[in-house]
């Protein structure tokens, strides 16, 4: 028996059934559409199309039957775990065995990573046609390059580590599927968004408050929400200079939507504009299906043993190197 099951979500991306758009979403006792309980994202298709299916937005029900049969086949519990895009390419390349890309110390086995949901898209990404992620702009291009040649070989301390290796934050928005779940409480007045990693809250304000003055930053950035019909409508801007999302730092602005689309599926979508790092905005959808299961602990704080193992690791090679 095969230690993680799979399911297949066809139409769930390519627009609302006729039972679906006569759907109604519930309503809070403020009479807001209710938004609440825990959602997770599980998804299998990648964030960006992969170049071989150029021109294709959404592979055939057979193609989806063979990628789950080669994930049935490559990743039945007792191997590395592959994550993000990795996982739609290895598919599509169908090895015969998978192995962790460090090609050292391993991966996560993947008998810890959560069930997952297949749907017929090549991309999360709907804008643009693509699929892909619009080019950096030079200066952009030049700025990653700087910080990529200054960053040593070896980390000197935990500040040389990623904000997700010193278990700080994960940053906003969230697009990879595993440990993807978030939780959702409402009131009249706030939103509050819970994610599983790190446990990061989100409160967006629905009262009308202006954003902080420019001058505060903050690392999961400034957000403020109103409603568009059944869609909450958050725009968060006001990132920290450490706030990191595919190249774009303290520049950021993130619009994003959420709305149920059915009793167990909500539908969230955002679009990331930054005029210093991409030539144009581009825009994402990812169905979240409903979890009957609550958020569980994340272990993860900072000066964990994984952070003093990594930089006890390099001590080591530094003394190998200098011997």
């Amino acid at each position: 028996m095969k230690t993680i099951a799979f399911a297949i979500v066809i139409a769930v991306t390519v627009g609302l059934s006729a039972q679906n758009a006569r759907w109604n979403a519930p309503r809070t006792v403020d009479g807001q559409p209710d938004l609440q309980g825990t959602w997770a994202n599980n998804t299998v298709a990648p964030l960006e199309r992969p170049l071989e299916l150029a021109g294709r937005q959404t592979l055939t029900d057979a193609e989806v039957a063979t990628l789950k049969a080669r994930l049935d086949r490559l990743f039945d519990g007792g191997g590395d775990a592959a994550f993000g895009d990795q996982l739609f390419a290895t598919l599509l390349a169908n090895p015969d065995k998978f192995t962790s890309s460090d090609g050292r110390t391993g991966d996560y086995n993947h008998f810890w990573v959560s069930e997952r949901v297949f749907d017929n898209r090549t991309s999360l990404i709907t804008d643009p046609a693509d699929g892909r992620i619009p080019p950096m702009l030079p200066a952009a291009r030049q700025r990653l390059a700087a910080t990529t040649a200054a960053r040593p070989a070896l980390p000197r301390g935990p500040e040389d580590r990623s904000m997700s290796e010193r278990c700080i934050t994960f940053g906003v928005p969230r697009v990879q599927a595993e440990l993807s779940y978030f939780d959702i409480t409402q009131s009249r007045d706030a939103v509050v968004l819970r994610m599983e990693r790190i446990h990061d809250p989100r409160i967006i304000w629905l009262d009308g408050r202006p954003h902080l003055d420019n001058r505060i930053r903050q690392l999961l950035g400034d957000s403020r929400g109103h409603w568009d019909g059944d869609a909450l409508v958050v725009e968060t801007t006001n990132f920290a200079p450490r706030s990191e999302f595919y190249g774009s730092h303290e520049h950021l602005r993130l619009t994003e939507r959420f709305r149920r689309a059915s009793q167990d599926l909500l539908r969230y979508e955002f679009t990331v504009d930054d005029d210093t790092t991409w030539v144009r905005p581009w825009s994402v959808m990812i169905p979240l299906q409903r979890s009957r299961a609550p958020i569980y602990e994340y272990a993860c704080h900072e000066g964990n043993l994984g952070l003093a193992g990594i930089l006890s690791g390099a001590r080591a090679e530094e003394r190998d190197l200098n011997r």
